[in-house]
């Protein structure tokens, strides 16, 4: 199979079980992107997730990474492409029905029966994010400030993540 084709198929999949937001997305995007088909090595993969916090859409964006990365622009353009199309067909589907379908029992039941799930999913990627990428003091000082930061204050995310990024350059040596 062509690599756009590969890219295509590949991002049309995920883009179908896109459910929950792009963290419940990272244990399956490593299994593909590094494990299975080698289009990031796992510092890549790493840089693709972190870089991608600083734009809308997160780890969508991860997409346009990899798909860059083995199909240059046309790629990155596939797999940009690819990952929205299913859940924009997904939700202009269920938006038009969203009044009849949140009344019903078993739309409730199945959607109660995903969060715990989708909570368990973002657990796991933080765990492997956190087991490859978390090597020094300086490295948990960051991540304790980070979530302390993000759980009593009223700072942004984005001054959180610029924040670590300057300790990280100033503190590279350690």
């Amino acid at each position: 199979m062509g690599a756009l084709l590969k890219i295509a198929w590949t991002f049309l999949k995920i883009g179908l079980i896109f459910f929950g937001g792009g963290y419940v997305l990272i244990p399956l995007l490593h299994r593909i992107m590094v494990d299975q088909y080698r289009w990031l090595t796992l510092n890549e993969f790493l840089d693709g997730v972190a870089l991608s916090q600083l734009t809308p859409g997160p780890l969508a964006i991860l997409a346009t990474f990899a798909g860059f990365r083995v199909g240059g622009l046309a790629g990155a353009l596939v797999g940009t492409v690819c990952i929205f199309i299913p859940c924009t067909a997904l939700m202009l589907f269920f938006a038009s029905r969203y009044e009849r379908l949140r009344s019903m029992e078993m739309v409730r039941a199945v959607l109660d029966g995903i969060l715990p799930a989708v909570v368990g999913l973002v657990a796991s990627a933080a765990w492997n994010l956190g087991k490859t990428s978390l090597f020094s003091v300086r490295d948990i000082f960051l991540l304790a400030a980070g979530f302390l930061l993000l759980q009593f204050t009223p700072v942004s995310p984005m001054f959180v993540i610029l924040g670590a990024g300057a300790a990280g350059y100033l503190f590279r040596f350690t």
